[in-house]
């Protein structure tokens, strides 16, 4: 069973334009996932999915592997990443991979992973028997306790409604948790099998709130580049 590592790359990003390839610590967002892929133990190759011939040239730089340029149907503002991964998984299994191998994804938008995040999540998927094993981090907010919707007549209501059995202390809520970008770990076989990640079974690893960042805007990148420069000055 070989392991390949995915870095999926859009060009057009709206929430913080050229995202992918801004520079963090010196190095573009891109090539950051590339290299924890690069030192994952047993990695058969790094490759990156883009539609970008800027961040195709820029991951091929770093050490990955940019077999093609995405159609751009696939890269959208409103395209399903999942359909990308099964372009890829296609590609993969046409040049002689198996449905066996595992497809470890590394958001470019999560650049303070480790790689010891990412063997977290590849041996829970080993033992775990999961289709799919994700990352995440305890929730700031609880449907149950602080979390509101509006009705129609603008008066606000607990996401979960539960009469007698309200949760009045926050630690008394269930606990819930955010899905994080750090890292995805299935098959290729699943993924041309499947039409999203939770038709499958579903593991997860916890990954401190410090390291799950997702930069989609330029606060989350401010607060990436901050907890980025502690950490480099803590080493």
């Amino acid at each position: 069973m070989s392991i390949w590592a995915a870095v999926f790359a859009r060009g057009g990003s709206k929430g913080l334009p050229g995202k992918n390839l801004k520079s963090l610590g010196g190095l573009p967002l891109v090539a950051h996932s590339i290299r924890v892929g690069l030192e994952i133990p047993g990695v058969a190759d790094v490759l990156c999915s883009t539609d970008s011939s800027e961040i195709k040239a820029v991951a091929e730089q770093h050490g990955a592997s940019a077999p093609f340029l995405r159609p751009a149907e696939l890269a959208e503002d409103d395209s399903p990443e999942w359909l990308s991964w099964k372009h890829l998984a296609r590609h993969l299994i046409e040049v002689g991979a198996s449905p066996e191998d595992l497809l470890v994804s590394l958001p470019a938008t999560a650049p303070l992973r480790t790689v010891a995040d990412v063997e977290s999540a590849i041996s829970k998927h080993r033992t775990s028997g999961a289709d799919v094993v994700v990352s995440y981090t305890p929730a700031a907010r609880s449907p149950w306790f602080n979390m509101v919707s509006e009705d129609a007549d603008g008066f606000l209501h607990t996401v979960i409604e539960s009469g007698a059995d309200a949760v009045n202390r926050r630690q008394d809520a269930p606990r819930v948790f955010d899905l994080a970008t750090v890292v995805y770990v299935t098959t290729l076989g699943f993924v041309l099998g499947a039409d999203s990640l939770f038709e499958g079974t579903v593991a997860g690893v916890e990954i401190p709130a410090e390291r799950a960042i997702d930069i989609d805007t330029q606060l989350d990148f401010d607060i990436a580049e901050y907890l980025f420069d502690r950490q480099k000055g803590g080493s």
